[in-house]
């Protein structure tokens, strides 16, 4: 356990920090599982609408720190690709 004050300040930041990054990559998840899910039914509207919600979601995270950039491209990509193939 830390002893100094300053120490003892930057776990709580720290926590607070994880506790955030964690909101934002969870909604992040949820956002790619609808996608996945719309994909999986075949309906190619839904998976549109959903596909915007991800990427909004997805470029929130990065722009949060939760994620890092090439985490964010393979994303976008993956899901975008498996929108588009869809008939």
């Amino acid at each position: 356990m830390a002893n100094m004050k300053n120490a003892k300040k930057k776990i709580k930041q720290n926590i607070k920090r994880e506790a955030e990054n964690n909101t934002y990559t969870a909604t992040m998840k949820t956002a790619i599982k609808n996608v996945e899910r719309a994909v999986k039914a075949n309906d190619k509207e839904l998976a549109k609408n959903k596909l915007g919600v991800a990427i909004k979601a997805i470029d929130k995270a990065k722009s949060k720190g939760a994620i890092k950039a090439n985490n964010v491209a393979r994303n976008k990509s993956r899901l975008t690709k498996k929108v588009n193939e869809m008939e």
